[in-house]
């Protein structure tokens, strides 16, 4: 169900025009939400790093789902959308920004932990394009297998030589075996980076459940 719902809040209403915001936007919102009680139009301009009309329209979407509603404080999450964010939030529950290093190439990089979705990661490729599609310079895809930090498809753990990374990894995201972490690079913004890493683990849910659903 949260997965449609997403999929309904960053669908535009015809005949209206394109929508300049995706389902990272409306999940972004769901964790801000989530964070602060509620949150003013304002905020969400400068944290997603979208214009008042198109922050406008979201929130118009966001309440005809009825996710979300206006109070005189801000903007509060309905009982509806509580019980979809704490679905999406089982799944993506530990984020963390991370310095360049061998497999965070950008100047800005941001890590996401997918619990129990390594079985979704294939080459990693949907994940990087995922990112770009968010204006970043890609996404590097990893799976936690046999306690370590693997590429997709592969044994080969590209944090061998470098400990201080793994081990924040381990600290801040606390993987277990299964779980697939996916990290957003950018060379000028962490905002970007931090959306690009998100947009390529939804789309990795998002995938899965398509197909589960066919």
């Amino acid at each position: 169900m949260y997965v449609k719902t997403l999929a309904k809040i960053a669908s535009r209403y015809a005949p209206s025009r394109k929508l300049s915001f995706d389902s990272v936007h409306v999940f972004k919102v769901l964790q801000l939400i989530e964070n602060k009680g509620h949150v003013s139009r304002n905020s969400l301009c400068q944290e997603l790093s979208l214009g008042e009309g198109s922050v406008k329209t979201l929130v118009k979407h966001l309440k005809a789902q009825g996710i979300i509603e206006s109070t005189r404080a801000g903007t509060t999450i309905t009982p509806k959308g509580k019980r979809i964010s704490e679905q999406f939030f089982s799944v993506i529950p530990a984020e963390m920004s991370l310095s360049k290093c061998s497999v965070a190439l950008g100047k800005f990089n941001y890590a996401v932990l997918l619990k129990k979705y390594g079985f979704a990661l294939k080459s990693g490729i949907e994940q990087r394009d995922a990112a770009i599609r968010m204006g970043a310079i890609g996404a590097t895809s990893l799976l936690f297998k046999h306690n370590k930090f693997v590429m997709p498809s592969t044994n080969y753990d590209p944090l061998t030589k470098e400990p201080r990374t793994a081990r924040l990894l381990l600290e801040k995201l606390k993987p277990e075996n299964g779980d697939a972490i996916v990290i957003g690079s950018d060379m000028e913004d962490e905002r970007r980076a931090e959306l690009a890493a998100k947009n390529a683990a939804l789309t990795t849910i998002m995938a899965r459940e398509r197909h589960h659903l066919r």
